[in-house]
């Protein structure tokens, strides 16, 4: 309640209680309505999910590494019309264009500002592209931020440093994507090749110089899982591919080869296993490799290790 309203009532001299649910201000002795008209500052809608409220809260405080300015600048709408609906005269529109164009210069008016809304802008769009996760976006935009100091990042290729940026956040927030995969999501066909080769320069620059950014390794079940899920694989394809890379796990089969290899030959083996129709084309264009290498990976697993599987036989209905 406002400290400026009456805090007894002015018949009794009780003390006041707030009605929310009426939005009326009532007496706790006698009963009498002191106010009628009382603002409401909760959320707009009654909500059991937490992710809910925060979206529906009028002031939530919300602050967001993704945006130069932390997301806590107020925007001038573009729009021909007040807040009740009716149409602005000429001269308010135009007035309401020059000021959001002020706006927008003083929000961004330095060369460094300048730089970073225009990364953490490609960051966004990247992420959105990819189908990845508010925490990855969090977690690339908060790495960036952190090159400041470390990395001088003027007159670097915006493409490649965003690309290098998402593929750090990646191996720490758990998500498998590769350097080729994500460039892929930013520049056209025929300059992956060479930002991606750029992006790993940058990447091997990060990591030397940010050494206290730990990443966790990524294992083969997580490669498995994601071949797994990209291809539409049964669960029980996905689990017994899972099973069968823990059990030669200690072998030297994937010992200099590449991981997404072993993980395609492992889904597949377990596919042919239990006569699943997934075909080393669909399973190769997702792992980005090719048809010989995972042929060649599975004779190796079926070469180093004899496999025993024992069916437990379907129930009839």
């Amino acid at each position: 309640m406002n400290i400026l309203e009456k805090q007894n009532c002015p018949e009794c001299k009780s003390t006041l209680v707030d009605d929310m649910q009426n939005g009326e201000i009532i007496c706790s002795g006698c009963g009498v309505v002191v106010d009628d008209q009382i603002a409401d500052f909760g959320p707009e809608t009654i909500s059991s999910s937490f992710e809910d409220k925060m979206k529906l809260a009028r002031a939530t405080g919300q602050t967001t590494y993704s945006q130069h300015d932390l997301g806590i600048t107020t925007e001038i709408s573009i729009s021909a019309k007040d807040f009740s609906g009716k149409t602005i005269n000429h001269e308010v529109a135009s007035q309401m264009h020059n000021l959001r164009k002020w706006q927008q210069r003083v929000r961004v008016s330095s060369p460094k500002e300048r730089r970073l809304a225009n990364v953490l802008s490609k960051l966004g769009e990247t992420c959105e592209g990819l189908n990845l996760s508010k925490n990855v976006l969090e977690t690339a935009s908060m790495i960036y931020r952190n090159l400041d100091g470390h990395i001088e990042v003027k007159g670097k290729s915006v493409v490649s440093i965003t690309t290098a940026t998402i593929y750090m956040a990646c191996k720490q927030c758990d998500v498998i994507r590769s350097l080729e995969e994500i460039c892929r999501g930013i520049c056209p066909v025929k300059d992956v090749k060479s930002k991606t080769k750029l992006a790993a320069r940058y990447y091997r620059t990060m990591v030397m110089e940010m050494g206290q950014m730990h990443a966790p390794v990524v294992t083969m079940n997580k490669y498995i899982s994601k071949i797994a899920n990209m291809t539409h694989t049964e669960v029980r394809v996905e689990r017994l591919a899972l099973e069968i890379a823990e059990k030669t796990k200690d072998s030297s089969i994937a010992d200099g080869k590449a991981p997404n290899g072993i993980a395609a030959a492992y889904l597949y083996v377990a596919s042919v296993l239990l006569g699943q129709s997934v075909l080393q084309r669909d399973v190769s264009s997702i792992a980005g490799v090719t048809e010989v290498t995972i042929r060649n990976r599975c004779k190796e697993i079926l070469t180093c290790h004899k496999l025993k599987i024992t069916l437990r036989p379907s129930l009839a209905n």
